[in-house]
């Protein structure tokens, strides 16, 4: 069994307790947590799990890495404190152990990250012997592994594009809704999201991942954006109210440009309620969102992505299938050579022992 910590019991940390637990080669070691009311709890209450697991949360980040475990879970939020994560990670690293993670956009292709994201990794490879695999949804999986897969079943292929819709009313961070991505504020407030470069900062080396994947030169990467304000003021459940004339709805894509052409092309749509920019792309069965890859070609092909957890959640979903990406590559990195990889380093395997079985 791979001794197994998860950091970070958020969003996407309590679904990585929920995975580990479930997966039939971990056992988890250690939770780690930064809230004080989370000290002491056990690991099975703050993944909301049916049992108790018997791990007790701690903030004693030097303990846990001296127990040297095999495998980390970094599950913190890098939105807005990237120095402290990549800091995190590589503490982790360089104690030996295999680290995945959601936190670090611009590591998830480390080929094209810039050196003070990248050479801190290395370095921490270098002297602990550790690895780094970070992914996510979108950017994620969602425009890496699946489309490129999608590309194979085609015979011509003109372009793909990737789509991620949502409502970020179901989202749990009010904070990134409202300020990150400006949801709620006035349409000249410029939110970090949207300024300048930030889109491939966050979405480009996806890009690259599938230029490269293609065998594809690309001239340029180009960003463009769109923004609505709300026609009236809406309520939403878990955010309260967003004023009528402040923004409601965004709309971008960030596009690899092959021979002049917009070929390659991921696009968000993201609204806090259905009723603003009606005629922008929705999702096909009308619900809260949705992630769908577009081949264009012969034959033309289309897939759409559903998944939902807590409660019909589709932000949870999401997140959900992001972490279950990172859990299930565990195992193999542990077999791997230490390094830094991607996703198109790592495979995308089959549930392998998790069919009907829940794990003792």
């Amino acid at each position: 069994m791979i001794s197994t910590v998860v950091w970070g019991t958020g969003n996407v940390g309590r679904l990585a307790i929920r995975a580990v637990e479930a997966h039939p080669a971990l056992k988890l070691a250690a939770v780690i947590v930064h809230h004080p009311d989370k000290i002491g709890r056990d690991a099975g209450r703050l993944g909301e799990l049916d049992h108790d697991t018997g791990v007790l949360a701690t903030d004693d980040i030097d303990a846990v890495l001296a127990a040297g475990p095999q495998a980390v879970v970094y599950a913190a939020s890098g939105d807005t404190r990237p120095d402290d994560a990549l800091a995190d990670i590589t503490r982790a690293i360089r104690a030996g152990a295999v680290v995945v993670s959601p936190s670090l956009y611009p590591l998830y292709d480390h080929r094209s990250a810039p050196p003070e994201f990248r050479d801190p990794v290395a370095a921490a490879v270098a002297e602990g012997g550790g690895s780094l695999f970070a992914s996510g949804v979108d950017p994620g999986w969602g425009n890496d592994v699946l489309p490129l897969l999608l590309s194979g079943l085609g015979s011509t292929i003109d372009a793909i594009r990737c789509q991620e819709i949502f409502d970020y009313s179901t989202y749990d961070q009010p904070d990134s809704v409202r300020y990150l991505v400006g949801m709620g504020q006035p349409m000249d407030f410029e939110p970090m999201m949207l300024m300048p470069s930030v889109p491939t900062m966050v979405w480009g080396g996806q890009i690259r991942m599938m230029a490269r994947a293609l065998g594809v030169e690309l001239d340029e990467i180009r960003e463009t954006v769109d923004r609505r304000p709300l026609d009236t003021t809406v309520t939403t459940r878990t955010m309260g109210a967003f004023e009528a004339g402040t923004q409601g709805a965004i709309r971008f894509e960030v596009q690899g440009i092959v021979e002049g052409e917009p070929r390659l092309v991921i696009e968000h749509v993201t609204r806090i309620h259905a009723s603003c920019a009606p005629d922008w792309p929705s999702p096909p069965d009308g619900g809260d969102g949705a992630h769908r890859v577009i081949i264009e070609g012969r034959p033309h092909i289309e897939v759409t992505v559903e998944a939902t957890d807590e409660g019909e959640n589709r932000s949870a979903g999401g997140n959900a299938t992001a972490v279950g990406r990172l859990v299930g590559a565990i195992d193999w990195l542990v077999e791997a050579e230490p390094g830094l990889y991607d996703a198109l380093d790592v495979p995308l395997r089959p549930a392998i022992g998790k069919l009907g079985r829940k794990k003792p």
